[in-house]
């Protein structure tokens, strides 16, 4: 039966020169790896009772810790020591456990847990396998307390050259993202970028490609203001920008790996031009690719992942602000082919199934309204008006004496107006008759003398006086304004006017009635050849929205009117039941039943009928 596993004590000699070792491997280490094998060399050494020791570092992306570090032997199996540092890593502090069944050491002692901790971010812990008594512990966990004062340290250097490395990055960012935008023209800001980010990159040459027609077309070389698209270096390149494109991801010649088959044209560009290091990259914008940066070093270093990520960085915020250029200096063909194609692409594609339900009830639509018809009403502004208006004028001049009533009061047959003022005609109607009285008394004394001549000259006068007098008593009978028949005074306010003189013939008046109406439409000159007589139609006013009124077109005027810029045509229409709320005046919309027509004509013939016009005016 094999007897327990040896303890591993070191002789002072032993461990002196052991320390020395491990001391000048700690100063000069080249890597993280050595630095952390020969941190915990030291460390079991000066604590001089470990059996052995664990060094967990992390954590990496899925979240665990790794082991960095195993003493004495890297190939010896420290699993035992987990549960130690897996307690201080839980607690964040420095644990002491005691020693189990499964250490391969007999003696008393203890395991010993301690976290590193770098700036309240845990990034590992170091277990310890210790034998000796607590008062050994103790200084024991002092020491690892002291020690991983170097650990930390060297976790803050490595954070700070992150941090240095990750300025660096975003200033040559912005500083390329600053000359991208300072170029107005597509082709000057890409030819500044690729000369910018080859001096910064050191690049011999760095080319930025665009995607057309599924494939990258080369726009820019650095260093080259025109060049020639059929030569070798541009078909070359332009290769291995569209195996970027396939492959939508970024590709660097010499592979870190096993990946170099799937870079065969970057293979082949880099041995044709003799480069050492090729890199591209996709340059994107709003999550697909729309072109290529690729980058050639003729002698030097390989693209490492540092400059892969800078490379990657810099498609990200190349891509939307090339991508905008380009789109603003294409044609107006260019840009409605590309929008045809994204519909195309929504509507057969695998994805946007809104915009294919869209699609359907649109075409549903069509359908219905290319086969479903209706009644085409023609649509007109519509003014009420009295069948007949009868016009009340100034019989004679005069002055206007008394008007009782004005536009807009109803009236019976007979009612008076207005009133002009007759002590004028009264005056000259008593001076007539003065004037006939004499003239008869002069008749008689010719009468009685036999004399002929005067009987005649006197009988002309009083003729003469007569009709005179007849006249006067005619105006003093039409001085008074009376209506003409029941109905509505349309027009006409002389209450201000009292007392000023009118014109013989002057309109002071108009009335209409109230049970005789007329419909006035004026249609538009595009709609006038779908309106013919005996047409039906309804009627809505503004001051009776809610009630129809149906008419009858009884006359067409051929003369057309302008208003608003518009030409329209009178027609002339009859009320097939008047209501007792019409007035002449009121106004409103009438629609004239033109027949049955497809839906589609009804709403698109005003379009069509214009475009008809137009291309007749413009074609040869």
């Amino acid at each position: 039966m094999a007897g327990p596993a040896p303890i591993y004590s070191l002789a002072t000699d032993d461990r002196a020169r052991a320390e020395a070792a491990a001391w000048a491997r700690f100063s000069s280490a080249r890597d993280a790896g050595e630095f952390c094998a020969s941190w915990l060399t030291i460390l079991c050494t000066q604590i001089g009772r470990a059996n052995g020791a664990l060094l967990l570092l992390g954590p990496e992306s899925d979240g665990a810790f790794r082991a960095a570090a195993v003493w004495p032997d890297a190939g010896r199996n420290m699993q035992y020591l987990a549960p130690a540092a897996e307690k201080a890593l839980n607690d964040r502090r420095g644990v002491v456990l005691a020693r189990d069944a499964s250490a391969p050491v007999r003696e008393p002692g203890a395991f010993v847990g301690y976290p590193i901790e770098v700036s309240g971010t845990l990034r590992g812990a170091v277990a310890l396998d210790l034998s000796g008594p607590e008062a050994a512990l103790q200084q024991a966990l002092r020491l690892v307390h002291w020690g991983s004062a170097w650990l930390v340290d060297q976790f803050r250097q490595q954070d700070l050259r992150e941090r240095d490395a990750r300025l660096a990055r975003l200033a040559l960012a912005a500083d390329l993202v600053a000359t991208a935008v300072q170029e107005r023209r597509f082709a000057a800001s890409a030819l500044a970028v690729a000369n910018e980010l080859a001096a910064r990159m050191n690049c011999d040459r760095v080319a930025i490609g665009m995607e057309k027609s599924g494939s990258i077309e080369v726009q820019a070389i650095s260093h080259n203001a025109s060049f020639d698209r059929k030569t070798n270096l541009v078909r070359l390149i332009g290769e291995a920008m569209d195996e970027v494109l396939d492959l939508d991801a970024a590709i660097v010649h010499p592979a870190p790996g096993d990946d170099a088959a799937a870079a065969m044209a970057h293979a082949e560009l880099a041995r044709e031009l003799k480069d050492a290091a090729v890199c591209s990259v996709p340059l994107v914008q709003d999550g697909h690719s729309i072109g290529v940066l690729t980058l050639e070093r003729v002698a030097g270093e390989a693209f490492d992942a540092p400059a892969l990520e800078v490379c990657t960085t810099v498609g990200l915020l190349l891509g939307p602000i090339l991508g905008l250029k380009r789109e603003n200096e294409r044609s107006a063909w260019q840009r409605l082919r590309e929008a045809a194609a994204g519909g195309a692409r929504a509507l057969f594609g695998p994805r946007h199934p809104g915009a294919k339900l869209l699609a359907a009830l649109a075409a549903i639509a069509v359908v219905l309204l290319s086969v479903v018809s209706s009644e085409y009403r023609v649509s007109a502004k519509t003014v009420i008006e009295g069948e007949v208006q009868r016009a009340a004028v100034a019989p004679f001049e005069g002055y206007i004496a008394a008007s009782p009533l004005r536009a807009g009061d109803r009236v019976a047959k007979g009612q008076l107006i207005a009133q002009l003022d007759e002590r004028d005609l009264r005056l000259e109607r008593a001076r007539l008759e003065s004037e006939r009285d004499q003239l008869l008394g002069k008749h008689r004394q010719a009468l009685a003398a036999l004399d002929r001549a005067s009987m005649a000259m006197v009988a002309a006068q009083i003729a003469q006086a007569e009709a005179q007098l007849s006249l006067v008593e005619d105006k003093l009978a039409r001085a008074a304004i009376v209506a003409p028949f029941d109905g509505m005074i349309v027009s006409g306010d002389l209450s201000q006017l009292l007392g000023t003189p009118v014109e013989q013939g002057k309109v002071l008046f108009q009335v209409a009635p109230l049970d005789a109406y007329r419909v006035i439409l004026q249609v538009d000159e595009r709609d006038i050849g779908q309106v013919h007589l005996g047409q039906s139609g309804e009627l809505a006013l503004s001051g009776m929205p809610g009630e129809r009124l149906r008419f009858t077109v009884k006359q067409i005027t051929p003369l057309s009117t302008s208003e608003d810029g518009r030409n329209y045509f009178r027609v002339e229409a009859q009320l097939a039941d008047a209501s007792a709320r019409l007035r002449p005046g009121m106004e409103g919309v009438g629609k004239i039943a033109a027949g049955p027509r497809k839906l589609v004509w009804i709403w698109t013939h005003p379009l069509l009928d214009w475009l008809r016009l137009a291309a007749w005016k413009w074609l040869p």
